[in-house]
């Protein structure tokens, strides 16, 4: 049994990764409009009818943007924590209730022999969550928002065969840019975003021999470049002693082009 994983869009105006096994296949967000939900699949030649469910970390719009429309129109079941299910609720429309699953916090749910992990962040929403998947010792991480990397979260990340890793912004695009103070304020902050460099001082803790790829993700749309962000977590990661290319290598993602479906081995 082997897992698969495409990030399909990633970035400031909607997240979706897709994760399967052989036999069960998941979306963690939904956050573009079901129109492009299904044009993303079809590239990297998935369907969303044989899904087993969307798993959900946080209410916010570039997360759940198509949510309640894939969910009617595929019948698909969604999981999501108490408190996101009552913050989006009012956002999503009507889901029906044979379709609403509750996931807890720090809790394992397994699917067959895929087991999904969740575990707290700390960002501006309700109670945003993020997913290890774990099958015959392979671990795909997902963590796309938070404003730091707690020691307790790297305890739950650490030896991952992928991450999909927050990058969101350059410290000085970001200080200098257009945005006001109020905003700068609240991705800075330790429920806001993590930069390049402190995502890259996480990485520095949480990669082992183990890890092969590391997607680079949430890039903001207007304190970030792909070519910065790369650049950035390379040098930081060099600088605490690791060789980006020879172990493991980073990857770019897109807000509107899905990566490649990568088998994990």
């Amino acid at each position: 049994m082997t897992m698969h994983m495409s990030v399909l869009a990633s970035g400031s105006t909607g997240n979706a990764i897709f994760i399967e096994n052989e036999h069960h296949s998941f979306l963690v967000d939904a956050g573009l409009s079901g129109k492009q939900m299904e044009g993303l699949f079809s590239q990297i030649d998935r369907s969303m009818k044989d899904l087993s469910g969307i798993l959900v970390t946080h209410e916010h719009s570039d997360h759940i943007k198509g949510l309640g429309i894939l969910a009617r129109r595929y019948n698909l079941p969604v999981y999501a924590n108490e408190k996101t299910w009552h913050a989006m609720a009012p956002l999503i429309g009507n889901v029906n209730s044979e379709q609403k699953f509750i996931f807890p916090m720090e809790t394992v749910q397994t699917f067959g022999g895929l087991d999904i992990e969740s575990f707290g962040v700390s960002h501006d929403a309700a109670e945003p969550m993020f997913y290890v998947f774990h099958e015959n010792g392979k671990k795909i991480v997902v963590m796309t928002d938070t404003g730091y990397v707690s020691d307790r979260m790297k305890g739950i990340i650490k030896g991952a065969d992928a991450y999909v890793f927050e990058s969101n912004h350059d410290v000085g695009m970001l200080r200098m840019g257009r945005y006001p103070w109020s905003i700068k304020r609240r991705i800075l902050s330790d429920v806001g975003h993590v930069s390049n460099e402190d995502a890259a001082v996480a990485m520095s803790e949480v990669v082992t021999d183990n890890t092969k790829r590391i997607y680079l993700s949430h890039l903001s749309k207007d304190n970030n470049m792909k070519d910065l962000a790369r650049m950035s977590v390379t040098q930081t990661l060099e600088d605490c002693g690791m060789k980006v290319g020879e172990t493991f290598d980073l990857y770019d993602t897109d807000a509107k082009t899905p990566t490649d479906l990568y088998k994990i081995v």
